[in-house]
């Protein structure tokens, strides 16, 4: 039965200055829209012209807490003992015979002297400099490793890096040299990166623009939108650029702006457009479509675009740059969506009128979201929970998710530095590139060192430990086991952390580094998602009016994302699918790669959410009855919903095809949520939900 109490909001309540300023908005631009065009034109071509370099200024960063113990320990290293975890490796194998060949030795010996005395070059050690130790040489003696440290800052030190990797990759004098090491790792992700982002703009565009002329039916309605999401994205890139003249960016921040560019473009000019479709239909003039559609449909954009800078925002309070970096993409990428959807789009609609838009169909709550909300609405609880039930099934292997390590098979396998690691991951019994390094800056007296290096020799995981006294202190290389490699080596470093040293030391290597950036990460975690349920649930409650429309909002939000987990454990973690996607499953998850997710897809949900609810209020304060409300709400907001959700999906799902497993993660697992939450999420919880809740969906403390 309709509800016949008069609406708890009444006409009109909410936030009125915000409604106000948008009108305000929408008059001005109506006013000035031949002076806003040309100005938004020079504005794009300067926006563009700026990110266009965007991607050399960009960077990937080491994986490195810059507050933690073991980047300490590489600043003694460097600065001390001139010396440092070693960032380049060289795999040499002996066509003929083994490493301890004369030959091979002397061509051994001779190459590690050549790239010893190369510029930029700070170290260079091998298996035979280092009086042939066990750790530099393969079980079956047909390998050994040059390991090389190349100082300086990240880009500089990875662009010598590939540079030495270019020039002794190849056949020479009986051996086979291949490249290797964690920075030419890096280095080789950041170009995969940067050639899927180079790829994905070719595809991506014109895929959009021919999904929005099948929508609109018009090719200027087409490109208007099409030249927003543009538009976003290029201000997100020229944004980057000029922070990464301050501070590191990650070069994969480029490829978020690109997909969240052109989808929150699309998504904000499909429910302005709509709204001055239905305006028209209603018989207003153009001008005065134009502004209530930014009275209207501005005010749910602007909210919408609050909740997913929310989200992102919270990503600047990690102190690392990696995630830092989606944060100021984020953030970017909203700002400039924002002006390109309530300030560039409504000039261009004014400008263009009626020949900007096919004739609207006639207003009406019927149609097919609608009938679906009534028949959930009939049985909210059967069909709900039936629903809720296959969403947490779907949701269920999240319970297996484990946290690990990045190493080199977030590469294709055909990568030629994850080719290198592999094989010093199956042919060597330890590896040194990946040694511990307990660093002493004071270490008076060098034979209380002997016993502390026999006491690391014995612990679980541990194949070998050397000692180097210089400059009045001293290190120490602990060198892990292939197998606690493959395991958890936080373990490993935790044991070496707490083995009493003779002195004070500061534990560093690549693994610590690892394993503090972890610690980091997981230690702000919770401030980070608990700021973000707060903040978008107090910009919900304001555009809403609402106090349990925000709660169920982050209730459904949270299944979204459960989804998207139990597919990501499911899939990239288990290794289900990995041939089509073509990947490598090593058993665990990259311990930043969830929690961006998480910030991103929770955005986007709440985005949605904002939308949906945004339109049944309205329908509510006009008609003062909930379930009329929700079902003509969804019906006139839904299609654009799930049409903006398709557009998205397609756009991260090109990812899925690309060559790093970072980015299949975020194309395979965004694909799955947002199009999850656009459906079962917003088209049968939502408005079950709301039917059983009844009228206090509306109640508000200061109603």
């Amino acid at each position: 039965m309709p509800e016949t109490t008069p609406p708890v909001l009444p006409e009109g309540s909410g936030p009125r200055r915000e409604a106000g300023l948008l009108e305000r908005l929408g008059r001005l631009v109506v006013r000035r829209r031949r002076v806003v065009v040309l100005l938004s034109l020079v504005l794009t071509a300067l926006v563009l012209a700026v990110a266009a370099g965007a991607l050399n200024a960009l960077s990937l960063s080491r994986i490195a807490d810059p507050a933690s113990e073991s980047d300490r320990a590489r600043r003694v290293l460097a600065e001390q003992f001139r010396t440092g975890p070693p960032n380049l490796a060289f795999l040499v194998t002996a066509q003929t015979g083994t490493v301890d060949d004369p030959a091979v030795r002397a061509a051994g010996v001779g190459l590690t002297n050549e790239i010893a005395r190369q510029s930029g070059v700070a170290e260079a050690a091998s298996y035979w400099s280092r009086d042939d130790s066990p750790a530099l040489r393969s079980r079956d003696s047909r390998q050994a490793l040059i390991l090389v440290h190349v100082p300086g800052e990240v880009n500089e030190a990875r662009q010598r890096v590939g540079d030495l990797a270019a020039q002794y990759a190849g056949s020479r004098a009986g051996i086979t040299v291949q490249p290797g090491g964690q920075d030419e790792v890096f280095r080789e992700i950041g170009a995969q990166a940067r050639a899927d982002f180079l790829r994905a703009e070719v595809i991506v565009i014109p895929m959009v623009l021919g999904l929005l002329i099948l929508i609109y039916r018009r090719v200027s309605a087409a490109l208007m939108t099409l030249g927003i999401g543009i538009f976003a994205t290029g201000g997100a890139l020229a944004g980057l650029r000029v922070i990464a003249a301050f501070t590191e960016v990650s070069t994969f921040a480029a490829n978020l702006a690109l997909v969240m560019g052109l989808a929150l473009g699309v998504d904000y000019c499909l429910f302005v457009i709509a709204r001055f479709r239905e305006e028209l239909a209603a018989g207003a003039e153009v001008d005065d479509a134009v502004v209530t559609a930014v009275r209207t449909a501005g005010r749910t954009v602007f909210f919408s675009g609050m909740t997913v800078a929310v989200s992102l925002l919270a990503l600047l309070l990690f102190p690392l740059s990696f995630l830092r970096s989606f944060g100021y993409a984020g953030v970017l990428v909203v700002l400039s969506a924002l002006i390109g959807a309530l300030v560039i789009l409504p000039a261009a609609l004014a400008l263009l009128g009626r020949r900007a838009v096919r004739p609207a169909a006639a207003r009406s709550g019927s149609g097919r979201w609608a009938a679906l909300a009534i028949a959930v609405m009939r049985r909210p609880a059967l069909i709900g929970g039936a629903v809720l039930a296959l969403i947490l099934l779907l949701s269920s292997p999240a319970l297996g998710l484990r946290l690990g390590l990045p190493d080199a098979r977030i590469l294709p396998a055909d990568a030629s530095s994850r080719i290198m690691a592999d094989q010093v991951r199956q042919n060597f019994g330890q590896e040194e590139s990946d040694a511990l390094y307990v660093v002493m800056p004071e270490a008076g007296d060098p034979a209380r060192l002997a016993p502390y290096a026999k006491t690391l020799r014995q612990l679980d995981g541990v194949a070998q430990v050397d000692t180097y006294v210089r400059n009045g202190g001293a290190y120490l290389t602990v060198i892990p086991t292939a197998e606690v490699l493959e395991g958890d080596v936080g373990h490993l470093v935790e044991q070496v952390r707490a083995a009493e040293a003779p002195y004070p030391a500061m534990i560093g290597g690549s693994p610590a580094e690892m394993t503090d950036w972890r610690s980091a990460l997981t230690e702000r975690i919770p401030l980070v998602l608990g700021l973000i349920l707060l903040l978008s649930v107090l910009v919900l409650y304001i555009a809403t009016g609402s106090v349990l429309l925000p709660l169920k909002a982050t209730v459904l939000n949270l299944l979204s994302l459960a989804v998207m987990f139990g597919v990501m454990v499911w899939v990239f973690q288990h290794g289900n699918l990995s041939g089509p996607l073509g990947f490598t499953a090593t058993g665990v998850l990259e311990a930043s790669m969830p929690t961006l997710m998480f910030c991103i897809v929770y955005g986007l949900s709440m985005d949605y959410e904002v939308f949906i609810v945004s339109r049944i209020r309205e329908e509510y304060l006009r008609t003062g009855d909930t379930e009329r409300a929700v079902a003509t709400g969804l019906q006139r907001s839904a299609p654009l919903v799930t049409t903006a959700a398709a557009v998205l999906a397609l756009s991260f799902a090109v990812y899925a095809t690309g060559g790093v497993v970072y980015l299949k993660m975020i194309g395979v697992g965004m694909a799955v949520a947002v199009l999850v939450d656009a459906t079962a999420i917003r088209g049968v919880l939502l408005p079950a939900f709301m039917k059983l809740a009844g009228r206090a969906n509306w109640w508000s403390p200061i109603s």
